[in-house]
């Protein structure tokens, strides 16, 4: 697998500090002061965090780009989820955060599942954005590696546009390395499971701090039905419905982002 492709978004604002996390080079982006909101991403990192620039304005968000996605170098040894969640435990030792708030984005709402599993203690809040990872026979989510490309923006955003502006409009190498390295790590981690993790539903119910799902009404890549599934496991959680919104939730309807402040300063 190759390093990481030029990033093809503009960072202004965020600043950037690079951590080596036993033996992987792992960047983080930061910006605003406050209370720490560490924020993970999904699959695609290709559209950057403008939401984060409004969270900025109350909390200090903290935006690690996953191994083997973004900036972040290859990490050989993280083959599985256990791994991933074991490298952030590391991370935030390393950036010695004990209580915070951690919301995550897709596959970054998995890992942040995952984690705040395993360590309840050091997640104050929890916020789910169109999470993957949950196994939902009633509603399955498609392949991923199944759809064809042109089709793509239709599962990422309800209104096509709204996704097709973060696409280079002529062939851009760079872009297409980036993006290819980013799927590729996500087939890694999957395991050969396209749903999730079939164990995850069985563990969700130490998830006992406060906890907001965030969804688009209109998601294809992760069904808003799939809610379902995730509050009759959650102690304490909540759904928040966007509507005409598809997947890429905060890219599509931006004002979505304040969903989150409010619900972190309740």
């Amino acid at each position: 697998m190759t390093e990481a492709a030029k990033a093809p978004v503009d960072m202004t604002g965020f600043e950037r500090t690079e951590y080596d996390i036993n033996g992987v080079r792992t960047v983080v982006l930061t910006v605003g002061s406050g209370p720490e909101l560490v924020f993970l991403h999904g699959t695609g990192t290709f559209t950057g965090f403008d939401v984060a620039y409004d969270w900025a304005k109350s909390h200090r968000v903290i935006i690690p780009y996953h191994p083997g996605f973004g900036d972040s170098g290859d990490g050989e040894h993280l083959a599985l989820m256990d791994d991933y969640v074991l490298h952030y435990m590391d991370l935030f030792d390393a950036l010695g955060l004990d209580t915070f708030d951690l919301a995550g984005f897709s596959l970054g709402a998995w890992i942040a599942a995952e984690f705040a599993i395993r360590q309840p203690a050091r997640v104050r809040r929890l916020v789910l954005v169109g999470p993957a990872g949950l196994v939902d026979d009633e509603a399955p989510s498609p392949d991923l590696f199944q759809i064809a490309p042109p089709e793509l923006p239709s599962y990422l955003a309800h209104d096509p546009a709204a996704a097709l502006k973060y696409f280079p409009p002529a062939p851009d190498p760079d872009f297409d390395a980036r993006l290819g390295r980013e799927v590729g790590s996500l087939a890694k981690l999957l395991n050969g499971n396209p749903q999730g993790n079939p164990k995850l539903a069985a563990w969700v119910h130490r998830l006992t701090m406060p906890t907001l799902l965030v969804w688009g009404a209109e998601d294809r890549l992760r069904p808003a039905a799939q809610s379902k599934a995730w509050l009759e496991r959650l102690p304490a959680g909540r759904l928040e419905l966007v509507p005409d919104t598809g997947h890429l939730v905060f890219e599509e309807t931006p004002a979505a982002g304040r969903i989150v402040t409010d619900f972190l300063a309740a």
